[in-house]
């Protein structure tokens, strides 16, 4: 069974149908990356204890991750265009499984650059599967519904933003801060076996992960999946995609958002606990039960609103609250600092699925070559970090960092206002 173009008509009931099941197994792969995406805040500070790290040198977790988006997108792409959607998903799951797997050896090994190398290789699966999926649910059904049908399947990614930080805080957070004091009155071996046990309680959260990313990999395997027929007679190449101006801008927008994301959540327990004066334990439970609840909650209000308002429109008024938010976050002290923040995860909460499906919009034989150049957009995640991990170094001073994600959400609210409007290539 093939599915249709984003040109033709309405499905019929029995197509429908036939598309519900393989749009819940396609759905559950949004919440598996968002579950180990949103273990990364938790593991950055954990990291930075474990192994004495700066702001800067803990962003390369992030780095580590959203690189490989940018060296393994096009790869992913032009795999899918000769073997499938179906194939991607395979490789994706497969790459996904055995990366969180070689946790355990970095974890016995202490060293950093192999926990980085195990991220990469997640990420590089994470590629696959992102690139495969999200233009595989916007056509999993009527062409018109295309942006809010993505928007629910991201919903599920979501509630992965309120369980990762709350079981990641749980399992990996040992809630031991010493200070450099401490440490110095600690005799070489008791400092070695303090941070050895902090390396060590990564394995088991990510060896459970890896097992059950293997067995989501064999039911892929024997389930039979509806694919994208190309359209004939229409080329499909990097060169002719580009040639769509809403696609670049898209491709420029997804790469400050995901910056922006990365940034908040990434830093979001340093910050409350600097701001707050809170232990990391407590940061994780409101990156999880706060900032999680509300960017689930966002996405599920943000696919009610897209029936009464264009999603272009929803976009910048969105945008346009992060950046005041933002600024909010800069500049008090307490509390607030923290509810600005988890007022920002509400907002951003529809931007990464509606950038994706106004971007993919028009497509045609093109989409699989435009999803894979707005999944390598992604690499913003990895660059914009440092920039902000670099500021809070010199300033000493975390708060000061959000100026960036206050810059990516202007760059957001430019595309919707503009940047999305559609060309013929």
């Amino acid at each position: 069974m093939a599915l249709p173009s984003s040109s033709s008509a309405s499905l019929n009931q029995e197509q429908r149908k036939g598309y519900l099941f393989p749009f819940i197994l396609v759905t559950s792969l949004f919440f598996f990356w968002g579950f180990v995406h949103n273990l990364d805040p938790v593991l950055i500070p954990h990291l930075r204890k474990a192994f004495t790290l700066n702001y800067l040198q803990s962003s390369l977790v992030d780095f580590s991750v959203f690189i490989a988006y940018f060296v393994m997108a096009l790869p992913a792409g032009f795999i899918m265009r000769k073997y499938g959607y179906k194939s991607g998903i395979l490789l994706g799951l497969l790459l996904f499984g055995l990366g969180s797997l070689l946790f355990i050896p970095a974890a016995n090994t202490r060293v950093y650059a192999l926990f980085l190398g195990a991220l990469f290789i997640i990420a590089s699966g994470l590629t696959f599967l992102e690139t495969a999926a999200n233009p595989y649910a916007s056509l999993l059904g009527p062409a018109e519904s295309s942006t809010q049908r993505l928007n629910l399947a991201q919903s599920f990614n979501g509630l992965a933003v309120v369980l990762a930080p709350v079981i990641g805080g749980e399992f990996i957070l040992s809630g031991k801060n010493l200070s450099d004091v401490q440490k110095a009155a600690m005799t070489p071996q008791a400092l070695d076996a303090y941070l050895a046990s902090e390396a060590a309680t990564v394995k088991g959260p990510y060896l459970i992960l890896g097992a059950i990313i293997l067995v989501v990999a064999v039911i892929f395997a024997f389930t039979k999946l509806p694919e994208v027929k190309e359209e004939k007679g229409k080329p499909s190449s990097f060169a002719h995609a580009t040639r769509h101006k809403h696609l670049i801008w898209a491709v420029v927008a997804q790469f400050f958002y995901v910056g922006a994301q990365v940034c908040v959540t990434s830093f979001f327990i340093n910050i409350a606990m600097k701001a707050a004066n809170i232990d990391e334990k407590t940061a994780s439970k409101f990156l999880g039960y706060g900032y999680g609840i509300a960017f689930v909650v966002g996405r599920f209000a943000g696919t009610f609103f897209m029936k009464y308002i264009s999603p272009n429109k929803l976009l910048v008024i969105y945008s346009a609250i992060n950046i005041v938010l933002s600024a909010i976050a800069i500049v008090s002290t307490g509390m607030i600092t923290v509810y600005a923040l988890i007022g920002v995860g509400f907002f951003m909460s529809i931007m990464f699925p509606t950038i994706f499906a106004l971007g993919i919009k028009g497509l045609g034989a093109d989409t699989k070559i435009g999803s894979s150049l707005i999944i390598m957009s992604i690499v913003g995640g990895a660059l914009i970090p440092l920039g902000m991990g670099r500021i809070a170094d010199i300033t000493h001073n975390i708060q000061n960092g959000y100026i960036i994600p206050l810059i990516c959400f202007i760059v957001v609210l430019f595309f919707g206002w503009k940047g999305y409007k559609t060309n013929a290539a």
